[in-house]
């Protein structure tokens, strides 16, 4: 005997599985896992391989014209210039904070422009994934941690977890906590906006579904981010 609910839950499961939101989210986590220990061993394939998903997701948007799988190859294509950005950046300038945000906004010109075209779901994510970096190293500045970044990517392995404790402890002062509460009120006022726009627009909400997505994404990865580094400071490196 068959199981409404069963199926309802199913149909459910499949439905987020090829979501954009979904995608999105996983792109976002991607870097974290994928990205960061290819560029520390191969900097420079590991940027050359953002090529790649740059053709790729042309080609992709291009052959599924206007459809929803179009937005998927437009969401590849957004992903691509995150990639090779923090491709640039992690695997030659990593000890210079200063020139993260604007290595990282290297494409910002395009993704304005084409925010009003049919690669809005690549402008889409890539300008969220870069509020969402920009707010992150702000806090970062603001609390007091961004002079340890340079000693923490250059660190060895043995001294990474104190100094990453370290930099743990310092925005768990007042003033730090302060900042990154604000920060994260921010994001999430952030994401609200955007899912109200998807509300508002139904079927035609794919990018704004998609920069939810990703702020929502990259404030939890913060967390995790911060909560590893006081907890188990040795496994930040994975992050």
């Amino acid at each position: 005997m068959q199981n409404p609910a069963a199926d309802k839950q199913r149909l459910s499961a499949t439905a987020v599985l090829a979501s954009l939101p979904f995608w999105a989210s996983v792109l976002v986590v991607m870097p974290v896992f994928v990205q960061a220990p290819w560029v520390r061993q191969q900097p420079l394939s590991a940027c050359l391989f953002g090529l790649v998903l740059t053709l790729a997701g042309i080609l992709w948007s291009l052959k599924a014209d206007r459809s929803e799988q179009g937005d998927f190859g437009a969401l590849v294509l957004g992903f691509s210039g995150s990639w090779m950005a923090g491709s640039l950046f992690w695997g030659w300038l990593p000890a210079h904070p200063v020139l993260h945000v604007p290595v990282e906004a290297f494409a910002l010109p395009l993704a304005l422009a084409g925010l009003t075209t049919r690669w809005r779901c690549a402008c889409a994510f890539y300008l969220a994934s870069l509020i969402g970096t920009a707010f992150t190293d702000l806090s970062m500045a603001l609390s007091g941690v961004m002079p340890l970044w340079p000693e923490v990517v250059t660190a060895t392995s043995d001294q990474a977890p104190d100094l990453l404790r370290a930099a743990a402890a310092q925005v768990l002062t007042p003033k730090s906590l302060l900042v990154v509460i604000v920060a994260a009120a921010l994001i999430t006022r952030l994401v609200a906006v955007c899912r109200s726009r998807v509300d508002r627009l139904g079927d035609n909400s794919s990018a704004w579904s998609i920069a939810s997505s990703v702020l929502f994404t990259t404030l939890v990865i913060d967390a995790v981010f911060l909560g590893v580094s006081l907890l188990a400071p040795s496994l930040s490196g994975l992050i």
